[in-house]
């Protein structure tokens, strides 16, 4: 992976990185390189191979035109604002990992069940989480079921 060129910037490379490994296909796997060019070939009309994708998210090359990133945002269902603008990547990219946190059925379940709480329950489960989390990071991690 390409590191970023400033502190608190990320490469083109790294936003479509990112987006294969949040947005996943309905069975909860990766999309491939061929399905997207696919579909973004579809979209534009115009040449899109699978390797000049591979080229994209690995950093090879930095410079694609804005209609295959308008499709490539069409594709992962994002704002082309993703990859043009710094500020509204960052958000972009907090909302997709709390969608990625989101896929996981025990994080879901907590989540959904404390929609019904009031905000002072809201703070103590909070608390209760913040305990935990500085507990389990105290020991390596969390504890792993048999």
């Amino acid at each position: 992976m390409v590191a970023a060129t400033e502190p608190g910037k990320t490469t083109l490379a790294e936003k479509i990185d990112k987006l294969f490994q949040i947005v996943l296909r309905p069975d909860r796997e990766p999309y491939s390189h061929e399905e997207v060019a696919k579909a973004c070939r579809e979209a534009t009309g115009e040449s899109f191979s699978t390797t000049y994708l591979w080229q994209l998210r690995t950093g090879r090359r930095d410079n694609p035109t804005k209609r295959h990133l308008e499709a490539l945002a069409q594709f992962f269902g994002v704002s082309p604002a993703y990859f043009f603008d710094d500020e509204q990547s960052a958000k972009i990219a907090e909302e997709l990992a709390l969608l990625g946190a989101l896929r996981d059925a025990g994080v879901r379940d907590v989540a959904l069940r404390a929609v019904t709480l009031s905000p002072d329950g809201l703070d103590t489960i909070s608390d209760m989480i913040d305990a935990i989390a500085r507990r389990e990071s105290g020991r390596g991690g969390p504890k792993k079921e048999s």
